[in-house]
């Protein structure tokens, strides 16, 4: 019963990492994004880059740490048309994680500081 009653706790707090790429679309050259997102990942506080390539505008950096545990998380940028589509590969971790969103809220707040705000920043999803 001990093993049992174990094992349902381990299950019912573990959640198993599924990969999500959600993707978001800017009226502005990738090249001015992409200076947005190395802002983003440098300048946050919350990011432990892992690698920058600004050739192919793309980074991975980890998220979390002692108690939700790290989460590693990557930024690409794909000229579409005449904007730019900003794909984000993030690790779903559980309900109280969004990851994708909160980069997305600090890639809009370095546009704004920049002076390149395109648009107004989507509206909050739900929790």
């Amino acid at each position: 019963m001990k093993r049992l009653s174990a094992l349902i706790l381990l299950l019912a707090t573990a959640v198993p990492a599924v990969a999500r790429t959600q993707r978001e679309e800017f009226n502005i050259p990738c090249s001015t994004l992409w200076k947005a997102v190395r802002d983003a990942v440098r300048n946050s506080g919350k990011y432990g880059i892992i690698g920058i390539n600004d050739e192919e505008m793309t980074t991975s950096y980890n998220i979390g740490g002692w108690l939700s545990g790290k989460r590693t998380n990557s930024v690409i940028l794909n000229p579409h048309g005449d904007g730019c589509e900003m794909q984000i590969q993030t690790t779903f971790s559980g309900i109280e994680h969004d990851d994708a969103g909160d980069f997305k809220t600090r890639v809009y707040a370095s546009l704004a500081k920049m002076g390149n705000a395109p648009q107004s920043p989507p509206p909050a999803q739900p929790k």
